[in-house]
Parts: structure tokens; sequence; C-alpha cells
């Protein structure tokens, strides 16, 4: 039997994406308006950036203890603890009155974002054979996208009917409890997936607790490698997350505007998702990276050379796009990757490892642009963005592996 005959994907894929579409749309809610709220409460530009850094701190936190909770837990179990975390820092979010309290309830958000996200990659390295891993993580990656498109857009339009910008935690809220429910009364996919006979990786196991440092030890040459260059494309990622609201604040631009824009960007990510799993899996992973890290490279060029001019708007309406169709076409890429090394019986330990190198990178963005932005500008900050995509190019070109996939 074919591995298309004995893959279930089509029984499952609503238990198992739709929990991450519903967790995804409140997180696309309120990671535009992070440093407006900040703002609000009396934040400096410089400080609304780090209060959204937390989001990313809070995510590199999360990757050690979200695979040792997984290992213990289950996917399922650990992905509903995480959304109830969530739930409870998101409400420390709407009292707070000090810009240090808000960003004290992202960092554990983030943490809590970081388990929820990392129980599913589990999930799918366990259960997904090789041949289509990447077209599913790439499909997972799209779950995340249609969230942050469907967020920001969603958002905006509420505060367009002019209800205050804090409205953006409740939609995370409401997201949080409807991925709770679903994950409650919709079925365990890995319960179909282990019922399956002969299918590869379907039989259960019994997962063994791994120390970190045992696991950073055993893998320190690939992460050391390949980990830092994936960890460069994390920090232009995360980099785009927090510049592009930090940019509109800086030109000008109202936050109504700022969440369309960053919406409508999500869109034109989200439906490239298929598109990198597909390329991926017939032609080699660095063909979806690389090209990737170099339009992401000129997004943030076409920032940085337009700031300053007549054509602000313009410059981040383009660099919004050329950000977003890069991000669309490695969608997936580095849960693809970390799948493709880590142990099918007991990824996790190695996930977690994975994560905490490309998270790493990812926590170094948000804190760096903020720390940029104070001993400098904004602008400073979007050309060092361009420096580390042109690094993450490099990295990759000679330490990921070459040619097709095997099946």
């Amino acid at each position: 039997m074919s591995d298309a005959e004995r893959f279930p994907f089509k029984k499952v894929a609503v238990a198992a994406y739709l929990p991450t579409i519903l967790f995804a749309i409140g997180e696309g809610a309120i990671i535009p308006y992070i440093p407006v709220i900040a703002g609000d409460l009396g934040a400096s530009l410089a400080v609304a950036g780090l209060v959204a850094a937390m989001m990313t701190v809070g995510e590199l936190a999360g990757s050690v203890p979200g695979g040792m909770l997984v290992g213990r837990l289950g996917e399922r179990a650990t992905m509903i603890y995480a959304g109830l975390a969530t739930i409870l820092a998101l409400s420390l979010a709407w009292f707070a009155t000090e810009p240090w309290m808000l960003g004290l309830a992202i960092l554990v958000t983030g943490v809590a974002t970081a388990i929820f996200a990392l129980a599913r990659h589990a999930f799918m390295t366990t259960y997904v054979p090789y041949r289509y891993r990447a077209r599913a993580l790439s499909a997972l990656g799209g779950t995340f996208r249609l969230g942050l498109f469907i967020g920001p857009l969603l958002a905006s339009g509420i505060i367009a009917l002019g209800a205050p910008v804090q409205v953006t935690i409740w939609l995370f809220v409401g997201g949080c409890l409807a991925a709770v429910v679903v994950l409650f009364f919709l079925p365990d996919p890995q319960s179909t997936f282990e019922s399956g006979k002969g299918h590869e990786g379907a039989e259960t196991v019994e997962r063994e607790t791994v120390r970190l440092g045992d696991t950073l030890r055993r893998y320190a040459k690939t992460l050391g490698t390949v980990g830092v260059g994936a960890a460069m494309l994390a920090l232009a990622r995360k980099g785009r997350d927090v510049i592009i609201p930090l940019w509109a604040v800086s030109i000008g631009v109202d936050a109504a505007t700022t969440g369309l824009i960053v919406g409508i960007a999500g869109a034109v990510d989200f439906l490239l998702f298929f598109v990198s799993g597909l390329v991926m899996d017939r032609f080699g992973r660095l063909w979806a990276v690389v090209p990737s890290l170099i339009l992401m490279g000129a997004g943030f060029a076409t920032l940085a050379a337009t700031h300053d001019g007549t054509a602000a708007l313009v410059g981040l309406l383009v660099g919004a796009g050329l950000l977003a169709v890069a991000n669309g076409m490695s969608s997936g890429i580095l849960m693809t990757l970390g799948a493709d090394l880590a142990d099918r019986m007991n990824p996790a330990p190695f996930l977690g490892a994975w994560r905490l190198t490309t998270n790493a990178g990812g926590a170094i963005a948000p804190l760096g642009v903020a720390a940029l932005i104070q001993a400098s500008s904004i602008v400073t900050a979007g050309f060092a963005l361009v420096a580390t995509c042109a690094i993450g190019v490099v990295v990759l070109v000679k330490t990921l592996p070459r040619g097709k996939p095997g099946g």
C-alpha cells in the first residue's frame, strides 16, 4: 500500500489545523498593536519596541519546557494548557497600567505561544511521512499565516468602528478559548494516525525524557551550522514583525491603517504557503530558503531607503509587500528542517533545542531593533536587517544539504 493510500490526512485536517488557525487569529490581532498599546501607557518608541520584543523573548524561554511538556503530557494536553496559560497572561495585559506590566504579560504570552506551536510541530513530525513532510509543515505554517492575515484585518475593522486598541487583547482571548474548545471536543488526530496499520511512524511509542544538555551536545555541530543559518532567517522574520508596526508609528500612520497594511501583507504571505512546500519537497530546502532571504533583504532595504523621503508611505507598502512574499516563499522551512533532523520516534527533545536555537535568533531581532532605534535610528535598524539576511544566505549556502530530498 502506498504512502498516499495509508496517510489519512484528509480525515484529520480540520482537527490538526483548526486549533492553530484559531490561536493564530488572536495572536495576529494583537501583534501589530503591542507597540501602540505600550505607547498609550507612556512608553517611548524604543521602549514600545522592547515591550513588543517580549513576545519573542518568551518564545525563546518556552522552547525547552515546551519539549519537556510534550514528552510528558502529549501534544493535545500540552496545547490545551498553553491556551489556558495564554488567557491568564492576556488578563494581566488588560489590567496593565505601566509598560513593564504589559511587557511581563507579553513575555508570558510568548512562552505559552511557543509551547502551543511546539506541540503541534512535534505531532506532525512524528506522524507525517517524509515525502509529504514539507507540504504538511508548510500547511501548518500556512495556518499560522492565515491567522496572522485574518487577525490584523479583524482588529483593524473593529478599531475603525471606534473601539479602543486594547480590544485586540480580547480578540486573542477569544481565539485561545475557541482553540481550547476545539481541542476538547474534536477527535484527537493522534488517535487516527495511531490506528493506521503499517503506516510509517504510526505506532505508539514510549517517549523518554531527554535532558537539554545532552541534546545540545549530541547535535552541537548541526545546531552550530544549519542552526545558525536558520537563526538568521528567524531573526529577519521577527525583525519584520516588529519593525513594520514601529515603522508605521515612526512615519505617522494611524493604528487602523497599520492593521490594514499588516493584514494585506499577511494575505500575500498566506497565499504562498503551498508553493513553498511543493518547492521544498520536489527540489530541496535550499531552493525555498535562499531566495526568501534575498527578497527579504530587498524589502528591508526598501524601507530603509524611503523612510526620510516623501515616498515614506509608498516605501512602507512596497517594503511590507516584498517581505510578505519573501516570508511566504519559505513557509514552514524552519519546522521542516527541524523535522528532517529530529529523531522520528521522539522528536520533542531535539525540536526543543532546534526552536531554542532559531528562537534565539528571533529574540535578538526585536531587542536589537529597539537598541538600534535608541542608539541611532530606525533606518539603521532596517539596514542591520539587510545585513542579517546576507549573513543567512552565506551560511545556508555553505551548510544546507543540496539536492532533491529523498522519499
